[in-house]
């Protein structure tokens, strides 16, 4: 098969119509490679143009993008040993382009056969005599300057080894000072090695701005100092902002002429995180102030509450108390279907000064408060010991039934009490025990130092003292006078609704 293309009305030069002769060829290749079922090992592909060969056998990214897009394509789709030379002579696809007529094409000759040569073995095919072939520089992409800039920086340590500014200060001191390391530094050697550090956190930020500055030049237009009207200090070596207090003789020249940072250096963050410290972790405006005497941090102040986010002591000064979720209701205050006082809480409370005979005795009051239905007994005890807890227990259990469980704090009379009933259980017969052990009270200690675990008895035991105040005032009774007073207490108390009790404390 054949294929030829008609050269378009836009003139071209004769290589680049040779080149696209070529890619119509290796399209050609390509189609009968995909179409012909016959297996094929090797494809040659036979051109008269030198300089096609010469630009097929180079980079197609050196030439402009007419000629470098059609090379990189016929690069795609052949191999280039596929590519040979063939002069203009013993080359058949000429014969379009000599306006041959069909008898002429007709017969026998290197339009139907090919030239002589193909009937020989590969080593007598045609060469190309010359191989240096001058390239076409104007289809070559023009040369563009690379300049590398080349900064003599001092070494310092690795920033990533240090977690404070303290600790590279000091390392870099120690290697500033190289052999001399008996001497022992003084001030001007950490003067020295700060602005050792300034200078390399400014030439790993600003490397242009830097060799700008240092020769003299203004920054370009799309720097990010520009606004800032950087100048560079010959003494130090650094750059530092510019404005009109240079004139203020009254001012230090780091106040007048701040020194830049970049906010991203790990060197600016040491930096910040010293300030910080020194200043006890104060707000970030206290922060930013500070720095700003000597420093000139882009974007400081969110540089600042960036590091104050993640340090730790920040967060823990500003931290807002959170409220907790309260807890589910405990089983005592459930136990709907269960008899009064089934669970009891019971506290102690005064003491009260009784009239007994010529002389005057204390008195504490003791509450039992069931957890289910809010209802509360009262009575006295003589002394805050043991024995008078258990009598008043004894007392209470004929009257409102014996509980099942009794909830009270750390005092030392219930836990007298409870460690007195456990030894007495337990010298108890074994056959009595058997009788006793499905009825044992089952004594439960709130943690020490939590009253807040009994609240529901400790708000009764307010409003027994409000009662009584009110009834009393700082007036003696006598005992009896007294136990009166707490039983009236004890109906009143008693005398609020069930219902609203009970949903009271389901809600």
């Amino acid at each position: 098969m054949a294929r030829s293309r008609v050269a378009p009305k836009r003139q071209l030069s004769i290589p680049r119509l040779e080149l696209c002769a070529a890619l119509t060829g290796a399209q050609v290749s390509k189609l009968l490679k995909t179409e012909i079922s016959i297996p094929i090992s090797s494809v040659t592909l036979w051109t008269d143009s030198t300089t096609v060969l010469n630009w097929l056998h180079s980079n197609s990214c050196r030439f402009k993008v007419f000629v470098g897009t059609r090379v990189a394509e016929i690069q795609e789709l052949t191999e280039h040993d596929n590519w040979r030379y063939v002069d203009s002579v013993n080359n058949p696809a000429d014969y379009i382009t000599r306006g041959k007529t069909l008898i002429e094409i007709a017969k026998p000759g290197y339009w139907r056969f090919g030239p002589p040569f193909l009937l020989q073995h590969q080593r007598d095919w045609p060469e190309m005599t010359c191989t240096n072939v001058a390239e076409d520089i104007a289809e070559l992409k023009p040369p563009k300057p690379c300049t590398v800039l080349l900064l003599l920086v001092p070494a310092i340590p690795d920033i990533s080894q240090f977690r404070t500014y303290g600790e590279l200060l000091e390392a870099t001191v120690r290697l500033v000072k190289g052999a001399e390391q008996d001497h022992q530094p003084c001030a001007s050697d950490y003067q020295k090695a700060e602005l050792l550090l300034v200078r390399r956190a400014q030439i790993d930020s600003f490397p242009d701005e830097f060799n700008q500055l240092q020769e003299g030049k203004p920054v370009s237009s799309s720097s990010r100092l520009i606004t800032l009207s950087p100048e560079f200090d010959h003494s130090s070596e650094i750059i530092r902002v510019g404005g009109r207090l240079r004139r203020a003789e009254l001012l230090e020249c780091d106040a007048m002429h701040p020194i830049i940072l970049d906010p991203t250096h790990p060197v600016t963050k040491l930096l910040i995180q010293r300030y910080d410290e020194q200043l006890s972790h104060p707000g970030p405006e206290r922060l930013f102030a500070e720095i700003r005497r000597t420093y000139w941090i882009l974007r400081g102040r969110e540089a600042i509450r960036k590091h104050q986010h993640v340090c730790r002591e920040c967060q823990r000064w500003r931290a807002k108390p959170q409220m907790p979720k309260m807890a589910d209701l405990p089983l005592a205050r459930l136990r709907l279907f269960k008899p009064a006082f089934y669970s009891t809480g019971v506290d102690c409370f005064g003491p009260f000064i009784v009239k007994v005979g010529r002389r005057n005795e204390k008195r504490w009051g003791v509450v039992f408060k069931c957890l289910t239905t809010r209802c509360v007994y009262l009575d006295i005890f003589n002394s805050m010991d043991a024995d008078s807890f258990l009598m008043t227990l004894r007392r209470f259990i004929p009257r409102r039934g014996k509980p099942y469980e009794l909830l009270c704090d750390q005092g030392t009379n219930f836990r007298g009490s409870n460690r007195e009933l456990c030894e007495a259980f337990a010298s108890l017969t074994n056959d009595l025990k058997l009788l006793l052990a499905k009825q044992k009270i089952r004594f439960q200690f709130n943690p020490p130092g939590a009253p807040h675990f009994g609240g529901a008895w400790e708000r009764e035991i307010r409003s027994i003292k409000t009662a009584l105040n009110i009834t009393l005032g700082s007036q003696t009774v006598t005992e009896e006078v007294l136990r009166t007073i707490l039983v009236e207490v004890e109906g009143i108390l008693n005398a609020k609704p069930l219902g609203l009790s009970i949903l009271n404390q389901i809600s």
